[in-house]
């Protein structure tokens, strides 16, 4: 004897969940290379904003403790008096050389690819 069905069955079937799955794997693959390289961009701009950050924290640091004649060394310390608070994983390096129009900062994040250098002049180097 046949049985009738009397429920309707619910539910996925293999190949909608199959297809789903790859949909799914498709975006993924497409936004991970995009993710990492908008991670890279930030590295690279916090770099950036400590350079500019720092910059602006010397010459005012120059502007408040400098007087004529008298040569100052420099360094991050220093500039923390001014306002400068160093971003963590970004390196920076001071070379205060012999005064106010004598000087480099480079920067860089540890994850980033660009390395920013400015000098006295604010001249702006990208490596």
């Amino acid at each position: 004897m046949m049985q009738k069905l009397t429920k309707k069955e619910s539910g996925f079937t293999l190949i909608e969940l199959m297809i789903v799955i790859a949909i799914i794997g498709i975006l993924a693959a497409i936004a991970i290379p995009n993710f990492i390289a908008y991670r890279k961009k930030a590295y690279d701009k916090a770099a950036m904003t400590d350079l500019h950050n720092l910059n602006q924290s010397i010459l005012a640091y120059y502007t408040e403790e400098g007087k004529e004649g008298v040569v100052m060394t420099l360094d991050v310390a220093k500039t923390a008096k001014a306002g400068f608070r160093q971003t963590s994983n970004v390196t920076v390096t001071v070379d205060g050389g012999t005064g106010q129009n004598d000087w480099t900062i480079t920067t860089k994040h540890g994850q980033g690819d660009k390395t920013y250098t400015m000098t006295a002049n604010q001249t702006l180097t990208v490596d």
